[in-house]
């Protein structure tokens, strides 16, 4: 089951860093067709947010077509967007090019520059918006933290 980790210095709404984590988590594999979502519950619990804004994010989820509420069960997965297998070769030489990225000093907003840097020389930078920001053209602050959706 995902655990939410709810950065309040970010300046990324709080149901976006939801969306964003369930949207990482799926990519990677970490959440599959028919697993359940924490209830909002157990997202207030662990994360002492508003529980409006954990069924906001669902809703966005749930419009999105990835996850379905189901009276009385809960939120389930209904589609995944992982393509990479959790196991693959190229996690463990990311893992390893991150530990040695450490070593060399550099922080977590170094690496995050540094890999924000390399994925828009391959992939040109990513313009499209979430719900509550503007378009825009230039990657900020928040499009290099790694907590949430790297896309």
């Amino acid at each position: 089951m995902v655990e939410y980790r709810i950065d309040r210095h970010s300046g990324v709404a709080t149901y976006v860093q939801i969306v964003q984590q369930t949207k990482q988590a799926l990519r990677l594999g970490m959440l599959e067709p028919g697993d359940k979502l924490p209830t909002a519950r157990e997202v207030v619990e662990a994360t002492a947010i508003n529980p409006n804004t954990v069924l906001k994010a669902y809703r966005e989820l749930e419009r999105e077509g990835l996850v379905e509420a189901r009276r009385g069960l809960g939120t389930f997965v209904r589609k995944g967007l992982s393509t990479t297998p959790v196991d693959s070769p190229l996690r463990t030489e990311l893992h390893a090019w991150a530990e040695r990225a450490r070593e060399a000093g550099l922080d977590r907003d170094d690496v995050a520059a540094l890999f924000t840097a390399v994925l828009e020389t391959h992939f040109g930078t990513h313009t499209e918006p979430t719900p509550s920001e503007p378009t825009r053209t230039e990657p900020t602050h928040t499009d290099t933290h790694l907590q949430g959706d790297p896309s």
